[in-house]
């Protein structure tokens, strides 16, 4: 298949996956029309949630044929299941096939810029610019939960600190969490505030922690939820338990701290042996297009040694990641 097939083939499917897309972005699954409802439901002056506005019974009453389909198909599998527990603990509103079409549309993107762009007609250096485009919302989705997840376990000493406070003041355990919700900077009053409403709407605080959990998959957090579980069973004092805890997680962040900083040398050379490469690379075919352009060109044994020198950077940050992650 010559060049000029292969791009009449990537902009067909082009086409396509913004049609999809189209449908997809112009309707949204009965999961996620609750959603909004709930999000309406945390506005201060909101109306009824269960009622819905007229927007969305536009919505109901035209739903998208393709939207419904490819969100059936998506989510009744582990991959869809997969990438709804990250959409949710990233806190981004898209639906599992919005976010299947984001991969598609990415990946030809980055290829239409690599190849019209950047790198001037090259087939290679385009499929792999391609494939970097089909992991990049993964990728960022994967950062968002990161720093999401550092922000929450972050405030975690002083959430404990207020949930602690006002348990001695007289509240009640849903109160507390109200408390938190109302006075919390994000992301943890997102979640608390999520947690009372769905003790709000008859969900047990059992079932309404462990979705907490699962959102925020925080070791930190475990042993809390752990905590208020048992107190709940056997009765005690729950603010001292969380006091005490709250003492624990500080020494842990302080910890955790002071071994980052240790081993910050060790992430900036996992950092420089994934990236000089090919920054090196990229460096070269920009200054000497004829001197690099034979390794790409050579699919006998050009293409062998670029395949395998993205596997042995790939394998050596990896080993240099498992080193420097350190348990505790």
């Amino acid at each position: 298949m010559s060049e000029t097939q292969i791009i009449i083939v990537i902009a067909a499917a082009a086409i396509a996956a913004i049609v999809v897309g189209i449908g997809i972005f112009s309707a949204r699954s009965d999961q996620n029309l609750l959603e909004e409802r709930l999000g309406r439901y945390e506005q201060e002056n909101y109306q009824s949630f269960l009622e819905p506005s007229e927007d969305d019974k536009v919505k109901e009453e035209k739903p998208s044929k393709i939207a419904n389909a490819v969100e059936n198909i998506l989510t009744n599998r582990p991959i869809g299941q997969k990438w709804r527990r990250q959409l949710a603990r990233a806190d981004i509103k898209l639906t599992v096939a919005e976010f299947a079409a984001l991969h598609i549309l990415a990946m030809i993107g980055f290829f239409a810029i690599s190849y019209f762009v950047i790198f001037s007609g090259q087939m290679v250096m385009s499929i792999l610019a391609a494939f970097i485009g089909f992991f990049a919302p993964r990728i960022y989705v994967a950062r968002a939960t990161s720093n999401r997840l550092i922000k929450f376990e972050e405030q975690l000493p002083d959430t404990l600190s207020l949930w602690v406070n006002a348990l001695r003041s007289g509240y009640s355990v849903l109160q507390s969490m109200e408390a938190i919700a109302r006075d919390s900077p994000e992301p943890t009053a997102t979640e608390f505030k999520r947690v009372v409403q769905e003790v709000q709407l008859g969900i047990d605080m059992d079932d309404a922690l462990e979705h907490l959990l699962n959102r925020v998959e925080s070791e930190d957090l475990d042993l809390v939820v752990t905590a208020v579980n048992i107190q709940r069973e056997v009765g005690g004092n729950l603010a001292e338990i969380l006091e005490v805890i709250g003492n624990v997680i500080r020494e842990r962040i302080k910890l955790k701290g002071e071994i980052r900083v240790l081993t910050s040398q060790g992430r900036i050379t996992g950092y420089l042996i994934s990236f000089l490469p090919i920054g090196l690379a990229l460096f070269l075919n920009a200054a000497n297009p004829g001197y690099m352009g034979q390794m790409f060109e050579n699919r006998l044994c050009g293409w062998p040694m670029i395949g395998a020198g993205l596997a042995l950077i790939g394998i050596g940050t990896a080993v240099i990641q498992k080193i420097i992650d350190i348990e505790m």
